[in-house]
C-alpha cells in the first residue's frame, strides 16, 4: 500500500500557505460582477479529485502523491503522503503475494483516480493509479490513518479485488457509492481500459497484459467493511452479474473515456466519450449517456431476484448542436431541477458542456423526462424485433445476443421498460442521439454547475484558461445576464464543481493547483433597490428594513413577510413613496404631509419611524395607516425657512425625503416645492401659457398679469386654462427686401378690444399697434426693417404699453429681411436665390433687387472650374469627385458632369448653388487621364484646369507581417497609385479598420487593431477604395502572435536628475516597434528595443523623492499585464485593473567627492593621474558602467570600484597641458563638478635653476638629488602599497558582506527545502555500521577505483552502489562439508563464553605481530558477531576496560583511551557508534548536514584550482588560493539527453574546468538522490550548442584548443570556450569511459596548470611582474579570506556544536550517562581524585572517539561526496572541537598556525559548553544495569539480521587459527578455562573447520 506520512496542521508548511492564501483572497480579492473568491488552498502538486462532507463540512482534496483533509475554510487539518512509490505497470499489486514480479520497479507518482465518501461506514474511499489501481479505506476524521486494513495478512485475495481503478495518469475513472435494498453498501466504478493494445500500456509486447485482463469497464463492487473476504469484489452473486466488460477483440472500437457518474431517482447515469470515434465525423457525436438501475428501492418483486448489470444497461448518444455544427465531445455534466416556462413546478434537467476540435464549446440541456421516455421507447422497439432505432451491444461479454427479437407473449410492465430483464435483449444502445440546441457558446468551457434560485436558473461555467462564468437564464433557458471571474494563475477548471452542501451560496471548484471556495453572489455592490433587482442576479434581493442588496439568508429580517424582495417580484416592487399633496408652493402654509408607501414592504407600525428631510432635518412620524399593500404615514413638515432656496432660472426644488427605521432609510422619495411667480419670469414671451401649462397648481391673475399659486386672495378674474390666455396667433410673412416699409397685421386671441399695445421687433424702436374695427386683430403701421447681411430674421412681439409684459406668442412671429447685394455672389447664385423667396436679378455684373434691373437678362456666363479633388481614382469608379468654381448652375437638375466619355453622377444633397458640386465617378475600362467637363442647361460648358486620372492601385509589399494580439503594430504597405479615390481604407478581415495615419502614392502606413478572438491568427489585410469590394491583388496576410510580456523592470529606482538606464526584461519584444515608459506624475520617455527580450528606457527627471507607478506603452497600446498577454480566446475577458503597473522610486541624486574632499588637485604634465573618488550613501546600487568621470574633455578610466569608492586613472597626456580642468562625475543626466585639476607649467625654468645651483653647489645638489630620488621612490612605493592595501581591504570587506548575505539566502532556501525524513540522505544503519567499523574498505579512494555499473531510469541513469560483504547473505560453497556450519556454530558458542572471549582477546594482544590494524579489525568483527547480544558485548567491553584502566593507572592515567591501540578501545568506539546512532540521526544530523551544505556552497562560490585543490574560500590555510583570480558567475541551461528529465539552470563560475562544470551539473540533476547513485563525471559527456549556424562542441578539459602557459598545458575552462550567460548545453552518458585523462588532482603539476602554478611563495614573488594581470599583491593579505569563510559558516557551526553538547529531554543520552558513571566508579575504586583525569577520560571516550570521527568523516553518516577540500575544512572544525574539549589553555601568538588562531576567540565559549554538558550528564539520575540492558536489548532487536554474522565469525576464526598455539596456552593457564574445558571445545572448532576451510576473498 502507498506510504503515508501524517503532518499535523499546526506544524505543516501547507497550513501557513493555506492561511495566507485564504486571507489574501478574502481580504484582497476584487469582486468581479457577481462572483468573489472567499477562500483558496494551493497545492504544490497537481490536483486530481475533491469531495465535501456535508456533516463535518470538511473538504477532502486528492492531489498527485498527497491527500489533504481541510476544514470548511480550506485550512489544512491533516496532510498525508501517498507517493511516489516503487511500481511497475507490468507487475501485480504487492498486496497480491502469490504473484511475484520480475520486472524492474521505478519510483512512480500516485495519481488519485477516485475519491468518494461513505458517511455511514465513516470511511473515505481513495484509489490511486499505482499498484494497478489499488483502493484504500481511510478514516474520515484523520485521513492519515487506515480505517480498514485490506487485505488482511495471509488473506486470500484476487487481482479483481485489487485492480479497481485506472492505473495510468491519463486514463479516466468515475465512481459512486449507493446502497442496495438490504442497505448493503456498493461501489459503482467505471474505468478506462489500459491494457494491451492501448496507448497507456507499456511498449513491451512480449509481456502479457497483467492490468485489466479480467477487469471490466464498469463494475458494481461490494463495499461492506463487515465482510472483508468479499470487499471490492464484483461477484456479489454467484456469477459475474455486476460487470460490464467489452470483448477483447472489439476494444479498439470502444475506447471509453468516463466523464462523470451520478444518481437520479433509482438510476445511475454515466457520461462517457467513445474516443475511438474521434476524428471520423465532426458532425457525429462521440458523447454517450449510459443508465443502470441500482435496485435501491423496493420496486422489484423479490429481493432474492438477481439482475445483471447488463440487463438494465442502456446507452444513448447526446447531440449538442444543430445544422451540422455539432459539439461532439462531452466534458462535464450536472443534473439539476429547474423551472422552465409552460410547466408548473420544478423539472429535472441534465446540463452538459460539449466541445469540438477547435476548442469551441457549448452548453446544452436535456430533460430527464425525455431521456426516460426515449429509454422506454427503445425497449419497446427492441421487443418488437429488429429495429433501426435500437441495437443490442454484442461487443459486451455479458450480453444476450446480437440483435433485437420479437417478444410476442411478453407484456412490458413499467419495471421492464425502465430496467429490462434477463429474458429481454441486453445491453441496449439507442442509435438516434438525443438532441438539444446550445444554450450558450464560448471558447474553452471545461465544467458546469447549475442551481435553481428563487425559480430562476443560474449556471456556472469553468474554462480552460482560468475563468468562472455565471449565467442567469430566463424561464425559456435563454441567457439574461453574464458575469465572469478571473481565477488564480489562469489554470484550467476541473470538470467537477459542487455547491457547499450547507450553504449553496458558495461553490467549490478545483483548478490545476488550487481548490477554491467561491461566493456565488456579491450583492453588496448594488446600492439601490432598482440596481439590485435590475442586475438579474437571482441570488440577490432587496432587504427592505436594512436598505441593502443581499442574499435572503443574510437579510436578518428575511423571515418577516414582504421584507426581502426577490428578482421574481421585479423592480416594480421596490419601495416607493407618493406625497399628499404631491407638491406645494412656497407661499402655502402646510404643516403636515401625507406619505403613501408602495411596493413590497412589511408593516412599519411600532418601529419608531422618522421622516428625514434634506440634511439634519428630521421629524417623527405622527400618523400610521396600514391599507393592505400600501402604508400611509403622516410626517410634520419643517418650517419654510429651513428649506433650501430655489436656484435662479428654476421654478422649483426637489427635496429628498426618507422614512427611516432605526436610522436606516427604508423608503425614499423627493418632495417638490415650487414658485409660480418664478415660472412666469422664466418664460416672459409665454408667461400666461407657461403658468397654466406647468405641472404645478398655478393660476393667472388677469388684473395684474401675474402667475400666482393662491386664487382665493385675488379680487379680479383668475385664469386656470391655458387656452384662455391672451395670445398672438401664428402667421407667416414673405421675405422683405431691405429698407422697404410695410404694414403688418396680427390676429389675437383672448385679448380685450382696445388694449394698448406696441409692436416690438427688437431693434430698439416700437411701432404702435392699431386695432382693426370689428376684428380681433391689430395693425403695425409703416414698419421699416433693414439689414446689410444676406438675410436676417426679426422676431415680432406685442408689448403691453407701459408695462414690461408681453402678449403670449406660443409660436414666435418672425419676419425675414434680405439684401441682394449682401454676401459674395455671382450670376448663378443671384438667380438661384429665387428658391428662397428672394426676388433678386443679375445686372451690371452685380446682384440687385429685380425692380432695379431693367431689362432683366436670364443668361449667365459659362461655368468656371477652379479646383477638383481628388485628382485620381480607381478604374472601378465610385470616387466622390468634388468640383469647385463659379456659375456651376442654379440647381442640380440643370448640371451634368463628365470625365472624358465617362459620366460622373451628381449628388443633389451635396450640391451648393453655383460654387460646389459632388459627383460619383463611373467605371473606366482603361487607365486614362481627362479633364472634368461641367455643362449647365446643356449649352454652357466649363473644363477643369487639372486632369482627373483613372489609375490601377497596386500592392507590392506589406511589412511587418507579424504583430501582437493587442494591436498597435504600425503596418507599412508599399505599392503604386495607392493614394487613389476619395476614400481609402485598410480593412482587416473586412470587419476592422487599420487606422491610416500616412497616405501617399507609394506608401500607406496604418495602425493594426486589436485581434478579434474568433480570428486571432492569420488575418487578411486589404486596401479598399471608395467603398468598393476588396480585390485580391490589393490584399496580403498578417499574422497575430501572442502578446509581449514584461517579467522584470530593473533597476526600480532612479535618481532625481533622471537618465538612468532601466532594463525592461520580458518576451516577444520583436513584435514591438515603439515603446514608451510613462512614469505617472513625472513624465514619459521613449525607449529603445535592442533585442526580443530587452527594452531599454532612460528614466525621466523628477522634482522630488517619491514612490510612483511606471507603465509601458508597447506599439502605443498600454501594457496591462495578464490582460495584455491573454490569448486570443480570452481577449473578451475583463482585464485586471492593476495589471501592468510597476512600482518605481525616485531618490536623491548620488553624491561624489574626492578622497580628502579637496577642491584643487595639482598635477604635473606627463605623469599618470589617479583620483580616488568617494561615494556618498545611496540606495541606488549603481554599477560601474553607470557613471563616468571626465577631466576636462578627457575620460578618466575607472580601474577599481566598490560601494564606498572608485579609482580612475589617466595614463596618457591630457588634451590641455595647462590651465584648470574640471573633474566632472556623470551618472545618467546627473553631472557634478567635484574638483579642479591644476596642470603645472613648463619645467624648463626649474631645470635651468637646478643646473645653475648644481654648478655652484655640486656636492650638496648631488646629495639632495640622491636623497630626493630615494625618498620619492619610497613614497611612491608606500603610496602604491597603501592603495593596494586599501583596495584589498575594500575587496575583503565586500567579499565578507556579500558572501554572508548570499550564503544566508542560499542556506535559508536550503533549510526550507529540507525534510528531516526525506531531504537528508542518511545512510541506513547497516551502512553506517560498516563504514564506521571498517573505514578503509569503504573509503572513497578505493570505491573510485572501480567503475560503477549504471541502471537506466526514466529520471536519468543511476549508479548501483557496491554492497559490503558483511551485508550479503553467507552461503558456503557447495564443495564444503556440512560440518563447517557446525564448526561456525560451535565457535559462536565459545565466543559467547565470557572467560573464553576475554582470554582469547588478551592472548592475541600479547603477540607482537598482532598489529594495531588487526586489533581494530578483530574488535569490529567481534562487534558484528555479537551485535545481537549487545548487553553481553557491553559486559565484555567493561571487563576489558577494567584491565586497561588497571594497566594505565599504574603509569599515566591521563593517557588512557587517547589512541586506539588495543582491541577494547576499538570496541568502545564501536559501542559508542551503535548507542549514539539514534541521537546522531534525530538531533545532530540536520545541523551537521546543513554545515556540510554551507561549506560546499561557500567553496563553490569562488574559484577552485582543479589541480592543486586550492580555493578562494576555505578554512584551511594550506588549501587557500592566494591570488585574486577574477571569476564571474554564469547561469547555463543543461538538458540530459536520452532521459525524461527536465532541463535545469546551473550556476557555474567562468573559471571552472569542464570536469568541475560536469560535477556541478550532475549535482543539479541528482540533488535529490544519494551520491552513490550519481553518475561519475568521467562517464558523462558535455556538448555545447552555440546557436543558429554554429556547430555544437564537445567540451573537454584538454583538447586541441588548449593553450600553454609557462610551459604547461592549461586546462580548458568555461571562459576558454567563451560560453555566454544562458547558454544551452546537453549532457549524455558515454558509451565507454575514456582513459586519456585521469582526475585533475592527480595530474602532473609540471605538465598541467589550471589557475595557479604550484610554486613556493618566494618564486611567486619573484615572478609577480610576469603575472601582473592577476593583481598579485602581498599573499598574506588573502589570509583574511579565512575569516570571510569562517564568518559565513559560523552560525551553522554554532548550531552543530549546540546540538552535540545539549541534552534532549525526550531522548537523554543513556549510553553516555552509563559509561561516564562507569568511569567515575572506576576512578573512585582506584582513588583517582584529580578532576582533570576524569575530564580527559570522558573526552577521550566520547568527543574524541566518536564525535571527532564523525565530524571528519561525514560519509559515515550521509550518502554524500566528501571532497578533499571539504575534508580540509572539516579538519579545522574538528581541531576546534578537540581544543574545546581540552582542559589546557591554548597559548597562541603570531607564529601559531592559522588553523588554531581561526577559532581562538570561540574556544573559551565552547569549553564552557563542554563543561556544562559533562555537568548535566553527571546530574542525571543514575542508570541501573537492568535499564541499560533493556535499552541495549532494544537496540539489538531493532537491527536484528542486518549483518552476516557467519562471515564475521569466519574472519575471527582466521585469527584463532593463526594464533592457535598462543590461545591454547592462554586457556591452559586460566583455571576457569581448564575447569570448563574451553581448550577442548576450541580444539573441536579447529578440527571441524580445518577440514572445510571457507575460502573467502573478502577482507573486513
Amino acid at each position: 500500500m502507498p506510504p503515508s506520512t501524517e503532518r499535523v496542521s499546526l506544524t505543516t508548511p501547507a497550513l501557513f500557505l493555506a492561511v495566507f492564501l485564504t486571507s489574501h483572497w478574502t481580504l484582497h480579492s476584487r469582486p468581479v460582477g457577481a462572483l468573489q473568491i472567499q477562500q483558496a488552498f494551493t497545492s504544490p502538486n497537481e490536483t486530481n479529485n475533491f469531495v465535501v462532507d456535508e456533516v463535518s463540512r470538511r473538504v477532502y482534496l486528492a492531489t498527485v502523491n498527497s491527500l489533504y483533509q481541510l476544514n470548511a475554510t480550506l485550512v489544512t487539518e491533516v496532510e498525508n503522503g501517498t507517493g511516489p512509490v516503487k511500481d511497475s505497470m507490468l507487475c501485480h499489486a504487492p498486496q497480491l503475494p502469490q504473484a511475484p514480479c520480475e520486472h524492474a520497479k521505478t519510483l512512480t507518482d500516485n495519481y488519485n483516480k477516485l475519491l468518494v465518501l461513505d458517511r455511514e461506514q465513516k470511511v473515505l474511499v481513495t484509489c490511486g493509479s499505482v499498484y494497478q489501481g489499488f483502493c484504500e479505506l481511510r478514516k474520515m476524521d484523520n485521513v492519515s490513518q487506515i480505517a480498514v486494513e485490506f487485505p488482511k495478512p495471509n488473506a486470500t485475495v484476487f487481482p479483481s479485488m485489487l485492480n479497481i481503478v485506472a492505473n495510468h495518469p491519463n486514463a479516466s475513472t468515475v465512481g459512486l457509492i449507493f446502497r442496495s435494498q438490504e442497505g448493503t453498501p456498493r461501489l459503482l466504478v467505471g474505468a478506462t481500459y489500459t491494457g494491451m493494445g492501448t496507448e497507456y500500456f507499456p511498449k513491451n509486447h512480449s509481456k502479457e497484459d497483467l492490468r485489466f485482463e479480467n477487469t471490466p469497464e464498469i463494475a458494481i463492487r461490494s463495499l461492506n467493511t463487515k465482510d472483508l473476504n468479499r470487499l471490492f469484489t464484483y461477484d456479489i452473486n454467484p456469477s459475474e452479474d455486476n460487470v460490464f466488460k467489452i470483448k477483447q477483440e472489439v476494444k479498439p472500437k470502444n475506447k471509453l473515456s468516463f466523464v462523470h457518474a451520478f444518481t437520479q431517482k433509482s438510476y445511475s447515469y454515466i457520461a462517457i466519450n467513445n474516443d475511438a470515434n474521434t476524428g471520423l465525423k465532426e458532425s457525429q457525436p462521440n458523447s454517450i449517456l449510459a443508465r443502470i438501475c441500482l435496485d435501491t428501492d423496493g420496486t422489484r418483486k423479490s429481493t432474492s431476484e438477481s439482475r445483471k448489470l447488463t440487463e438494465s444497461y442502456i446507452q444513448m448518444g447526446l447531440k449538442c448542436g444543430a445544422n451540422g455544427d455539432i459539439y461532439n465531445r462531452i466534458v462535464s455534466v450536472f443534473p439539476a431541477e429547474i423551472n422552465v416556462e409552460d410547466r408548473a413546478g420544478v423539472e429535472p434537467y441534465l446540463f452538459g458542456v460539449f466541445t469540438k476540435a477547435n476548442r469551441k464549446s457549448a452548453l446544452c440541456a436535456f430533460r430527464f423526462a425525455d431521456i426516460e421516455e426515449t429509454i422506454r421507447q427503445g425497449r419497446r422497439n427492441c421487443s418488437n424485433g429488429p429495429n433501426s432505432d435500437v441495437q443490442v451491444l454484442d461487443s459486451v461479454i455479458q450480453g444476450s445476443g446480437a440483435e433485437c427479437e420479437t417478444k410476442v407473449k411478453v407484456v412490458l410492465q413499467p419495471e421492464l421498460l425502465n430496467c429490462g430483464a434477463a429474458h429481454l435483449q441486453h445491453p441496449l444502445a439507442l442509435r438516434k442521439p438525443l438532441s438539444a440546441a446550445p444554450l450558450y457558446e464560448a471558447s474553452g468551457l471545461s465544467s458546469v454547475a447549475v442551481d435553481n434560485v428563487h425559480n430562476r436558473t443560474v449556471v456556472f461555467l469553468g474554462t480552460v484558461n482560468g475563468r468562472l462564468h455565471k449565467l442567469s437564464l430566463l424561464r425559456n433557458l435563454s441567457v439574461a445576464n453574464k458575469w465572469s471571474l478571473r481565477l488564480p494563475a489562469g489554470e484550467s477548471v476541473h470538470h467537477i464543481m459542487t455547491f457547499d452542501p450547507n450553504d449553496r451560496d458558495y461553490l467549490y471548484l478545483m483548478t490545476t493547483h488550487h481548490l477554491l471556495r467561491v461566493q456565488v453572489a456579491v450583492c453588496g455592490q448594488y446600492t439601490s433597490c432598482s440596481d439590485c433587482l435590475s442586475a438579474c442576479d437571482a441570488f440577490c434581493g432587496w432587504c427592505t428594513l436594512e436598505s441593502r442588496c443581499s442574499i435572503q439568508r443574510e437579510c436578518s429580517s428575511g423571515g418577516v413577510s414582504r421584507s426581502w424582495i426577490s428578482l421574481k417580484e421585479g423592480p416594480q416592487q421596490c419601495p416607493s413613496m407618493t406625497f399628499t399633496p404631491p407638491e406645494f408652493s412656497t407661499t402655502t402654509d402646510i404643516k403636515n404631509v401625507g406619505i403613501l408607501v408602495n411596493g413590497s414592504i412589511p408593516d412599519l407600525e411600532g418601529l419608531g419611524l422618522e421622516c428625514d428631510f434634506w440634511v439634519n432635518m428630521t421629524t417623527v412620524v405622527t400618523g400610521h395607516l396600514n391599507d393592505g399593500p400600501s402604508k400611509i404615514q403622516t410626517c410634520p413638515l419643517p418650517s419654510a425657512d429651513q428649506f433650501p432656496k430655489i436656484p435662479v432660472e428654476r421654478d422649483h426644488i426637489s427635496v429628498p425625503v426618507a422614512i427611516k427605521v432605526k436610522g436606516i432609510s427604508v423608503v425614499s422619495g423627493r418632495l417638490i416645492i415650487y414658485d409660480c411667480g418664478r415660472t412666469a419670469d422664466i418664460h416672459p414671451n409665454t408667461a400666461c401659457t407657461s403658468c397654466l401649462s406647468t405641472k404645478w397648481r398655478c393660476y393667472w391673475d388677469q388684473q395684474s398679469n401675474a402667475c400666482i399659486s393662491d386664487k382665493d386672495n385675488v379680487q379680479g378674474m383668475v385664469l386656470e386654462n391655458a387656452d384662455d390666455c391672451s395670445q398672438v396667433m401664428d402667421k407667416q410673412f414673405s421675405p422683405w427686401p431691405t429698407g422697404s416699409t410695410q404694414d403688418i397685421t396680427l390676429y389675437l386671441s383672448n385679448v380685450e378690444q382696445g388694449t394698448e399695445l406696441n409692436c416690438d421687433f427688437g431693434t430698439g424702436r416700437s411701432y404702435e399697434a392699431h386695432w382693426l374695427d370689428g376684428r380681433s386683430a391689430v395693425n403695425c403701421m409703416r414698419v421699416t426693417l433693414s439689414t446689410t447681411e444676406r438675410s436676417e430674421t426679426f422676431q415680432l412681439r406685442l408689448q403691453r404699453r407701459g408695462q414690461d409684459k408681453y402678449i403670449d406668442s406660443p409660436k414666435p412671429v418672425t419676419v425675414e429681411v434680405y439684401s441682394c447685394s449682401g454676401g459674395d455672389s455671382d450670376c448663378s447664385q443671384c438667380w438661384g436665390r429665387e428658391q428662397q423667396g428672394h426676388l433678386c436679378a443679375w445686372c451690371d455684373n452685380s446682384c440687385r433687387p429685380r425692380q432695379q434691373c431693367q431689362p432683366i437678362g436670364l443668361q449667365c456666363p459659362d461655368p468656371s472650374v477652379h479646383k477638383i479633388q481628388p485628382l485620381n481614382g480607381p478604374l472601378g469608379g465610385g470616387t466622390l469627385l468634388t468640383v469647385q468654381g463659379r456659375n456651376l448652375g442654379r440647381g442640380s437638375a440643370e448640371v451634368k458632369v463628365t470625365i472624358g466619355d465617362v459620366p460622373c453622377d451628381l449628388l443633389p444633397d451635396r450640391y451648393t448653388v453655383s460654387t460646389e458640386l459632388v459627383c460619383k465617378t463611373g467605371a473606366s475600362s482603361k487607365v486614362a487621364s481627362n479633364k472634368v467637363e461641367v455643362r449647365v442647361n446643356g449649352n454652357a460648358m466649363g473644363h477643369s484646369k487639372e486632369a482627373f486620372s483613372y489609375v490601377e492601385p497596386k500592392l507590392d509589399d506589406l511589412m511587418p507581417r507579424y504583430g501582437p494580439l493587442a494591436g498597435g503594430t504600425r503596418l507599412t504597405i508599399r505599392g503604386a497609385s495607392l493614394k487613389a479615390g476619395s476614400a481609402v481604407k485598410v480593412k482587416v478581415n473586412a470587419t476592422q479598420d487599420c487606422e491610416i495615419d500616412r497616405l501617399s502614392g507609394d506608401v500607406i502606413e496604418c495602425v493594426m487593431p486589436r485581434a478579434v478572438p474568433d480570428f486571432a491568427d492569420n488575418v487578411t489585410v486589404c486596401v479598399e477604395y471608395d467603398g468598393m469590394p476588396c480585390e485580391r491583388r490589393l490584399s496580403g496576410v498578417f499574422f497575430y502572435e501572442k502578446n509581449p510580456t514584461i517579467s522584470t523592470v530593473k533597476p526600480n529606482k532612479s535618481y532625481l536628475s533622471g537618465g538612468r538606464l532601466i532594463s525592461v526584461i520580458g518576451q516577444s519584444f520583436h513584435l514591438v516597434q515603439t515603446a514608451r515608459m510613462d512614469v505617472m506624475g513625472v513624465g514619459e520617455i521613449v525607449c529603445s528595443i535592442p533585442s526580443s527580450t530587452l527594452i531599454l528606457c532612460r528614466s525621466p527627471a523628477a522634482g522630488q523623492s517619491q514612490q510612483v507607478v511606471a507603465q509601458f506603452y508597447l506599439n502605443g497600446i498600454l501594457y496591462r499585464g495578464d490582460g495584455h498577454t491573454s490569448s486570443g480566446l480570452a481577449l473578451d475577458e475583463e482585464e485586471e485593473s492593476h495589471g501592468g503597473h510597476f512600482l518605481f522610486e525616485y531618490v536623491e541624486d548620488p553624491q561624489f567627492y574626492t578622497a580628502n574632499k579637496e577642491k584643487l588637485i595639482k598635477h604635473h604634465p606627463g605623469e599618470p593621474l589617479t583620483l580616488i573618488i568617494n561615494k556618498g550613501p545611496s540606495e541606488l546600487d549603481l554599477t560601474e558602467d553607470e557613471y563616468s568621470v571626465m577631466i576636462g574633455s578627457d575620460r578618466c578610466d575607472i580601474s577599481f570600484n566598490n560601494k564606498q569608492m572608485f579609482h580612475c586613472t589617466i595614463n596618457r597626456t591630457l588634451s590641455f597641458r595647462t590651465g584648470d580642468l574640471p573633474v566632472t562625475v556623470r551618472v545618467g543626466d546627473f553631472q557634478k563638478v567635484i574638483a579642479v585639476v591644476q596642470n603645472g607649467g613648463n619645467e624648463l625654468a626649474i631645470i635651468v635653476t637646478v643646473a645653475v645651483c648644481c654648478v655652484l653647489l655640486l656636492l650638496c645638489t648631488v646629495a639632495l638629488v640622491v636623497y630626493c630620488t630615494k625618498s620619492r621612490r619610497a613614497e611612491r612605493y608606500w603610496q602604491k602599497t597603501l592603495l593596494q592595501m586599501e583596495e584589498m581591504e575594500s575587496q575583503i570587506r565586500e567579499e565578507i558582506r556579500k558572501g554572508f548575505a548570499e550564503l544566508q539566502t542560499d542556506m535559508t532556501d536550503l533549510t526550507k527545502e529540507l525534510n528531516r525524513s526525506q531531504g537528508i540522505p542518511f545512510l541506513e544503519y547497516k551502512q553506517f555500521v560498516t563504514r564506521t567499523f571498517f573505514p578503509k574498505m569503504c573509503s572513497d579512494y578505493e570505491r573510485s577505483l572501480v567503475q560503477p555499473v549504471y541502471k537506466n531510469d526514466p529520471l536519468g541513469p543511476r549508479a548501483l552502489p557496491e554492497t559490503h560483504p558483511l551485508l550479503q547473505e553467507w552461503q558456503p560453497p557447495n564443495t564444503t562439508r556440512p560440518n563447517m556450519e557446525e564448526g561456525i556454530t560451535l565457535f559462536s558458542t565459545l565466543l559467547n563464553n565470557k572467560h573464553f572471549l576475554v582470554t582469547f582477546v588478551h592472548a592475541l594482544e600479547q603477540q607482537k605481530d598482532f598489529a594495531v590494524r588487526d586489533r581494530c579489525n578483530l574488535a569490529s568483527l567481534l562487534t558484528i558477531a555479537l551485535h545481537g547480544k549487545l548487553e553481553y558485548y557491553t559486559s565484555i567491553m567493561k571487563e576489558l576496560l577494567v584491565d586497561l584502566i588497571d594497566a594505565s593507572a599504574s603509569k599515566n592515567p591521563k593517557l588512557m583511551l587517547r589512541r586506539t591501540e588495543s582491541v577494547v578501545e576499538k570496541m568502545l568506539t564501536n559501542w559508542m557508534s551503535i548507542c549514539m546512532y539514534g541521537y546522531l540521526k534525530e538531533t545532530v544530523g540536520e545541523p551537521f548536514f546543513l554545515l556540510l551544505c554551507a561549506i560546499k556552497q561557500q567553496i563553490n562560490k569562488g574559484s577552485i584550482d582543479a589541480i592543486t585543490g586550492k580555493a578562494r574560500y576555505t578554512l584551511n590555510e594550506e588549501w587557500l588560493l592566494r591570488e585574486n583570480i577574477e571569476a564571474k558567475p554564469l547561469n547555463i541551461n543543461v538538458s540530459f539527453q536520452g532521459f525524461g528529465m527536465d532541463s535545469v539552470s546551473v550556476r557555474v563560475m567562468n573559471t571552472d574546468t569542464i570536469c568541475q562544470l560536469k560535477e556541478k551539473i550532475l549535482e543539479a540533476f541528482y540533488k535529490n538522490l544519494p551520491y552513490s547513485q550519481w553518475p561519475r563525471e568521467e562517464d558523462v559527456e558535455l556538448e555545447w550548442f552555440p546557436g543558429v549556424g554554429c556547430r555544437s562542441r564537445i567540451l573537454q578539459d584538454l583538447d586541441n584548443t588548449s593553450v600553454m602557459e609557462d610551459g604547461r598545458k592549461k586546462l580548458n575552462t568555461v571562459f576558454h570556450y567563451q560560453i555566454p550567460e544562458g547558454a544551452s548545453l546537453a549532457m549524455s552518458m558515454k558509451d565507454k569511459r575514456e582513459n586519456t585523462l585521469g582526475r585533475a588532482k592527480d595530474l602532473d603539476t609540471e605538465k598541467y596548470v589550471h589557475l595557479v602554478l604550484p610554486h613556493d611563495e618566494l618564486t611567486e614573488m619573484k615572478k609577480s611582474h610576469r603575472h601582473s594581470h592577476r593583481k598579485k599583491v602581498l599573499p598574506e593579505i588573502y589570509l583574511t579570506r579565512l575569516l570571510s569563510t569562517k564568518g559565513t559558516l559560523q552560525k551553522f557551526l554554532d548550531d552543530l556544536f549546540q546540538a552535540i553538547l545539549s541534552i534532549s529531554q525526550d531522548r537523554p543520552p543513556l549510553a553516555v550517562k552509563y559509561f561516564f558513571d562507569f568511569l567515575e566508579e572506576q576512578a573512585d575504586k582506584r582513588g583517582i581524585t584529580d578532576p582533570d583525569t576524569l575530564h580527559i577520560w570522558k573526552t577521550n571516550s566520547l568527543p574524541l572517539r566518536f564525535w571527532v570521527n564523525i565530524l571528519k568523516n561525514p560519509q559515515f553518516v550521509f550518502d554524500i561526496d566528501k571532497t578533499d577540500h571539504m575534508d580540509a575544512c572539516l579538519s579545522v572544525i574538528a581541531q576546534a572541537f578537540i581544543d574545546a574539549c581540552s582542559i589546557s589553555d591554548l597559548q597562541l601568538g603570531k607564529d601559531s598556525p592559522t588553523n588554531k588562531l581561526l577559532y581562538a576567540k570561540e574556544i573559551p565559549e565552547y569549553k564552557k559548553r563542554v563543561q556544562s554538558y559533562y555537568k548535566q550528564i553527571q546530574d542525571m539520575p543514575p542508570l541501573s544495569e537492568q535499564e541499560m540492558n533493556a535499552h541495549l536489548a532494544e537496540e539489538s532487536r531493532k537491527y536484528r539480521n542486518e549483518f552476516n554474522t557467519n562471515l564475521a565469525l569466519t574472519e575471527i576464526y582466521k585469527y584463532a587459527k593463526r594464533y592457535r598455539t598462543q590461545v591454547v596456552n592462554a586457556l591452559d593457564s586460566n583455571p576457569t578455562a581448564r575447569r570448563t574445558q574451553l581448550q577442548h571445545k576450541f580444539d573441536q572448532v579447529i578440527a571441524l573447520m580445518e577440514d572445510n576451510i571457507y575460502e573467502c576473498c573478502s577482507e573486513a
